[in-house]
């Protein structure tokens, strides 16, 4: 290999996502790349070879396949090859072969992390990688927000007063300012609040700020959606969101980050909910979801985003549900969180979703004051089955008097969940683990959720339990590579990819954040914080969560093609609608999955 970074200059300048770099950097990257001149024939890796580098065409084709030889991709000038093995343990999961006489450009792997890590295009242009996904338009739907904050906020403290904070958002040309302790978020101060707050009020210029600022301000964590964004300022009226992580201040996010950035169909059907006056205007909103989730599916969006934005539109249907409850019904006597548990609860809601919900109400709540919670959970739980969200058959609702209580008698179950760990204890275990705050007061639902993780972490018979009880649905895996699907009935011949597909990973994420303490709900987050905390080795993480994309992505492309033909959605997939290759890969998954099962499944017998 020689260096030729004049040449390897010129062409990068024509190569996403290297032309968005400035000058400079692209400069010092060119001088950085080797090139190779290889003989048509030629491997330049194979299966489990050590990648060091990332690839770039400069001339010729390469056949990438697979460890069974299939054909993955073929690739030509100006496209990239190796980033998977590079990112996952380092090891080539595909064999490149060229197909002609080419000539190959690399990067040493040091220098592509270097990129991704300061550059979001190459975080975003690479990443779609990581799962086998085409690349999907840069919209703000799809980004995270640790791609669009300001990363280096100006802040006050709680005691700047008023004249100083406003001196600094005249300056800083800033519409708010965070407030910060230390290095934890605790309010915000928008120029509404200087001139509603202190000119309005007569206060005087030296007012701290905490007796101006919005305490405990709605944020969102780096890694959420930039969909989010939209939703909540559109929702909730304000056009700014700190962006924080436990608590801590990273960024800020205003209206004017998002002006080069559209997401129009499901904020839209957010925007339609939040303003809906009656239950009638909410099913007309939700009976545009089929159609919605055919566009997400034939855009290319992973399946955590698909679900995610399917999710945002329950979550807001809730919410003005649970405001119009109010206006009916009065102010609430003290109090009180909304939580969804099941698919809405983990952000995973499809084309397919029933309710599941429960309401945790102050402890201060007394028993003439329960009535106006039943009567809320009802005109709710009505509404949510009117815009299709259909009432749980296991009656897992608010509706259920067992399931709208104080934060003490939650505490109490959850207590004795965990210390007589029966079949019932298990299941119920299982369902309030995913639970998610839709609406009320969150701090309710936070030291309850800590408290009861910490308990059952610490219990290994429990955690013996909640192993054992996850590992009672299997994949469909049938002898000589073929599948064990439903043998009768209206749906023969097709498996269940939610019963026997989704949920078993779903089952597995859910003992991994038991035994890390996680908080998080969403299985796909679950299983990246798992590989982090270490519960779960690097290889084992990321072989399931592929496993687990590929298996969520086609029960959405069923669904989606479902939708196509008239016909309502459903979990059920015919092996035989796929093609060879798509079956050997769903395959392929599934093994993993009952492999995963396996391993976990013997850890239980060494706990309990």
């Amino acid at each position: 290999m020689t260096d030729v970074s004049p040449k390897v200059l010129e062409f990068l300048q024509h190569v996403h996502p290297y032309d968005s770099l400035p000058q400079d950097e692209l400069v010092r990257v060119a001088s950085c790349f080797c090139r190779s001149e290889v003989p048509s024939g030629t491997a330049i890796y194979t299966v489990g070879d050590p990648i060091t580098s990332v690839y770039l065409v400069k001339s010729g084709t390469i056949e990438v396949t697979d460890a069974h030889g299939a054909l993955v991709s073929m690739l030509s000038p100006r496209n990239s090859f190796g980033e998977r093995g590079l990112m996952r343990d380092g090891l080539a999961v595909t064999t490149a072969t060229t197909t002609s006489d080419s000539v190959i450009l690399s990067l040493p792997g040091d220098e592509l992390r270097h990129l991704i890590a300061n550059f979001p295009a190459f975080e975003r242009f690479f990443s779609r990688g990581q799962s086998g996904r085409s690349a999907r338009q840069n919209d703000l739907a799809t980004l995270k927000v640790a791609e669009l904050m300001a990363r280096k906020p100006v802040s006050v403290t709680p005691q700047t007063t008023a004249q100083e904070a406003a001196k600094l958002m005249r300056e800083k040309r800033f519409s708010c300012v965070p407030v910060v302790e230390g290095e934890m978020l605790v309010g915000i101060v928008t120029t509404r609040d200087l001139s509603g707050r202190v000119l309005a009020e007569g206060r005087a210029p030296d007012t701290p700020v905490s007796e101006i600022m919005t305490p405990d301000p709605l944020s969102l964590s780096p890694q959420s959606l930039g969909s989010d964004i939209l939703h909540i300022m559109l929702e909730n009226r304000i056009g700014h969101l700190p962006v924080a992580r436990d608590g801590k201040l990273l960024g800020m996010i205003t209206q004017t980050d998002l002006t080069r950035f559209q997401a129009i169909s499901s904020a839209q059907l957010v925007r339609d909910a939040a303003m809906a006056e009656s239950y009638q205007d909410l099913a007309h909103v939700t009976e545009r979801i089929p159609q919605l989730l055919v566009q997400l599916v034939a855009a290319h969006n992973a399946h955590e985003v698909v679900t995610r934005l399917i999710t945002d539109i329950a979550d807001t249907v809730t919410r003005r549900l649970l405001k119009l409850a109010e206006e009916k019904l009065g102010p609430p006597p003290v109090p009180y969180l909304w939580a969804a548990c099941g698919s809405q609860g983990r952000q995973e809601q499809t084309g397919v979703s029933d309710q599941d919900n429960c309401i945790i109400i102050d402890d201060a709540v007394t028993p003439d004051d329960m009535p106006y919670f039943a009567e809320l959970a009802r005109f709710v739980s009505d509404g949510l089955n009117e815009a299709g969200y259909f009432y749980c058959p296991g009656d897992m609702m608010a509706t259920n008097p067992r399931w709208c209580q104080p934060v003490a008698i939650w505490r109490r179950y959850f207590q004795g969940w965990i210390n007589t760990p029966s079949p019932e204890a298990q299941m119920l275990a299982s369902v309030m683990f995913d639970l998610r705050p839709i609406g009320g007061q969150v701090s309710l639902f936070r030291n309850l959720q800590d408290e009861t993780l910490e308990k059952a972490s610490k219990n290994s018979i429990f955690v013996a339990h909640m192993i054992s009880n996850s590992v009672k649905h299997t994949p469909p895996l049938g002898l000589l590579r073929s599948f064990a699907t439903i043998r009768s009935g209206e749906h023969k011949n097709h498996v269940d990819m939610k019963l026997t597909g989704v949920v078993p990973v779903t089952d597995l994420a859910r003992v991994y954040a038991l035994r890390g303490r996680i908080s998080a709900a969403n299985t796909r987050a679950r299983l990246l914080e798992a590989e982090e905390k270490g519960i779960i080795s690097v290889s084992g993480a990321r072989d399931l969560i592929e496993a687990f994309d590929l298996i969520a992505n086609l029960r959405l492309e069923n669904q989606a093609n479902l939708v196509r033909m008239g016909r309502k959605p459903d979990n059920f997939l015919a092996p035989s609608d796929l093609s060879d290759f798509e079956r050997s890969h769903l395959r392929d998954a599934f093994v993993v999955v009952r492999t995963m099962q396996s391993a976990v499944g013997q850890l239980a017998g060494t706990l309990g």
